[in-house]
């Protein structure tokens, strides 16, 4: 329950609510454990309250800098990409370079793309709404950099589809270039159409279809607003993927990590400890339906 102290050592803002955090440990010897896709850490605004944040980028999970300062932050630095939505994020999202924050974790199951070449054994479709990009982030990196052949292209299809309520809140413009000149199919589609985009306009659910998705072996990751994953997965579900190949990302009132409080639970899941992230399917299907209480 004790955070370590981390430094910020950049602030980098995304869009006009979200800034992505790279943190160092203040000591190495303070660091929490290296990360696996999908976990997330209990960041500590001091004086202001203590959030649960997905990391969406560390040093052990991608050896890329992308600008965000990996490299000179070196050994143990990780990337947190906040939303402003409260008094403990919007501290955490002012923080400036230098300042301290408390960290503790990493906690939570995570995609589990460790633990095997995925994009062998079938197409692999990552779906994200808004923010939910950033938990996504890591994975896309991992398979980028792991599954490319001799000439640097991607050895299987990666499908990203990417949703946002208008073009200035696309976060992660330079890595979904990037993802794209590497081979991945890359589809970005916004809410509402504003001067100078010529990308999609609808629902991430509208791209599912056309984007030509081999559902034999598919797995798909979906992360975003629970209504959102919710018609996701039934539209890759109807598609013919078999449920327990589409894992979602379920979050509740999340305050000790622990699975100590129960606040995060969800039916038989304390999802803190058994999520966030859950395979689509069966029980998960009737519960994504419930309010948070």
């Amino acid at each position: 329950m004790d955070p370590a102290l981390y430094r910020v050592v950049a602030n980098r803002r995304e869009t006009s609510d979200v800034s992505s955090l790279t943190l160092a440990p203040l000591k190495a010897e303070m660091a929490v454990a290296p990360p696996r896709h999908g976990q997330f850490n209990m960041l500590t605004a001091f004086g202001v309250g203590e959030a649960a944040i997905s990391v969406s980028r560390s040093s052990r999970l991608s050896g890329r800098d992308s600008g965000q300062g990996l490299h000179t932050a070196g050994a143990g630095s990780i990337v947190h990409t906040i939303r402003d939505v409260g008094a403990v994020t919007h501290a955490l999202c002012v923080a400036s370079a230098g300042s301290l924050v408390g960290v503790r974790g990493p906690f939570g199951q995570g995609w589990g793309a460790e633990d095997g070449d995925w994009l062998a054994e079938g197409d692999v479709v990552v779906v994200a709404g808004g923010i939910g990009l950033a938990p996504l982030r890591s994975v896309v990196d991992d398979l980028a950099g792991r599954s490319t052949d001799a000439s640097g292209r991607l050895r299987g299809r990666l499908f990203v589809i990417a949703g946002a309520r208008e073009q200035a809140q696309v976060i992660f413009a330079d890595d979904l270039a990037r993802w794209a000149a590497l081979g991945a199919i890359v589809s970005v589609t916004v809410d509402v159409s504003t001067p100078g985009w010529t990308g999609h306009v609808g629902l991430v659910t509208a791209q599912i279809a056309p984007a030509g998705i081999d559902p034999g072996g598919a797995r798909a990751l979906v992360c975003g607003p629970e209504i959102m994953m919710r018609f996701t997965a039934a539209a890759l579900e109807k598609l013919g993927m078999d449920p327990s190949r589409i894992f979602v990302s379920l979050e509740r009132n999340m305050q000790c990590g622990l699975g100590w409080c129960g606040h995060c639970q969800l039916g038989p899941l304390i999802l803190c400890r058994d999520g966030p992230i859950v395979a689509y399917g069966g029980a998960v299907t009737h519960l994504m339906r419930e309010r948070e209480r």
